[in-house]
């Protein structure tokens, strides 16, 4: 498989590569896009646009004992 290099569809800069999701057959797939462009000069600039992190996993709280 090879490496695919997003770039801005209106400056040519290169793009951070986002993961999307769709679902598909009851299963969620992943899609990789092309992120926003973070060039100033840029007529599709995003201002405040961060570059996408991975968002920790959730802890699962402690189970909850019920006392008779």
């Amino acid at each position: 498989m090879g490496r695919e290099e997003h770039t801005c569809p209106d400056c040519g800069q290169p793009v951070a590569t986002v993961v999307r999701r769709y679902k598909t057959l009851g299963a969620w797939v992943p899609k990789w896009v092309a992120g926003p462009c973070r060039n100033p000069e840029c007529e599709a600039y995003v201002p405040g646009a961060r570059s996408p992190r991975p968002t920790p996993p959730r802890k699962n709280p402690e189970p909850v004992s019920r006392e008779s």
